[in-house]
C-alpha cells in the first residue's frame, strides 16, 4: 500500500551564530513523516531533534535545504501563510504545558477551537485524553500529567494533520508519563493523526512505528519498528 507523505525534508542544514562561534544544529538532514504514523525521534540534548521539529512546524526556517508539508514548500512560504499553516494543520505539545492559569481546562482548549475551521468540541477533545471529569478545573487544580493532557487536547482539538511533541513526558514521572503516552497513542489510533514524539528517553522509542535516531545534527539511523512495545511495558 502506498504511503502518503505528511513531511518530506531534504538537505536541511541549520546554522546559528553564537557570538564568535558558528553552531551547525542540523547537517544535511533528509527526513520523512507519513500519514497516520507514530514516529519517535530519539537523541541526546543538542542532537538537533528540536531544531528539526521547529522547522517542520514552521517555527523556524532552515539555513539550507527544503521541507514540504504534503505538496507545499514551507521554506518559501510567506509569514501569513506560515501562520495559517501553524493554526490549521499542525499541533504542538511541549515539555511545559503553556496553559493559561486563569482559564479552566475547557476554556484553554476553546482558545484553539474558536479560531479553527472544523474543530472538535472542547469536551470531546478532553474526553479523548481521559479528562471528561476535569473540564471545569483550573491548571492549578490539575496534576502535571493532567495539565499535559489538557495541552494535548488543545493541540488535537483543531483536528491537525500532524502533532509534533517535544519531550512531552520530560517533566513527568513514569506512571504519569505512561498516561500521557497512552493519550498520544489514542489520538494516533482513533483520529489517525500523524505524530512525531521527540525524546532523549530511549525507553519511549519502542512505542513508535518507526524510530529515527539523531546525533550531532544528523540522522544516525532510521528504522521501522515492527514490534511496538505496549506502553504498560515501557519503564525508565
Amino acid at each position: 500500500m502506498e504511503r502518503h507523505h505528511i513531511f518530506r525534508a531534504r538537505g536541511l542544514t541549520k546554522m546559528y551564530d553564537m557570538g564568535e562561534v558558528r553552531v551547525e544544529a542540523l547537517r544535511n538532514v533528509d527526513f520523512d513523516l507519513y500519514e497516520g504514523e507514530l514516529l519517535v525521534l530519539l537523541g541526546a540534548s543538542g542532537s538537533g531533534k528540536s531544531t528539526l521539529l521547529n522547522i517542520l512546524g514552521g517555527l523556524d526556517a532552515p539555513t539550507e535545504g527544503t521541507v514540504w508539508y504534503r505538496d507545499r514548500e514551507l521554506d518559501t512560504t510567506d509569514e501569513d501563510a506560515l501562520t495559517d499553516y501553524r493554526r490549521h494543520h499542525v499541533g504542538f505539545v511541549f515539555q511545559f504545558y503553556n496553559l493559561i492559569p486563569s482559564l479552566t481546562a475547557r476554556e484553554n482548549v476553546a482558545l484553539v477551537t474558536e479560531i479553527s475551521d472544523d474543530p472538535m468540541r472542547p469536551d470531546e477533545a478532553l474526553d479523548l485524553v481521559g479528562l471528561a471529569n476535569r473540564l471545569d478545573h483550573f491548571p492549578a487544580q490539575l496534576s502535571g500529567g493532567e495539565q499535559q493532557r489538557v495541552a494535548i487536547a488543545r493541540a488535537v482539538a483543531k483536528r491537525p494533520q500532524v502533532l509534533l511533541c517535544d519531550e512531552p513526558t520530560g517533566a513527568l514521572d513514569l506512571e504519569t508519563g505512561r498516561i500521557v503516552l497512552r493519550a498520544l497513542e489514542r489520538v494516533n489510533t482513533e483520529l489517525k493523526t500523524a505524530i512525531a514524539v521527540i525524546t532523549h528517553n530511549a525507553a519511549i522509542a519502542g512505542m513508535g512505528d518507526r524510530i529515527v535516531r539523531m546525533s550531532s545534527g544528523q540522522i544516525a539511523s532510521d528504522e521501522p519498528n515492527p514490534d511496538r512495545v505496549p506502553i504498560d511495558n515501557i519503564s525508565w
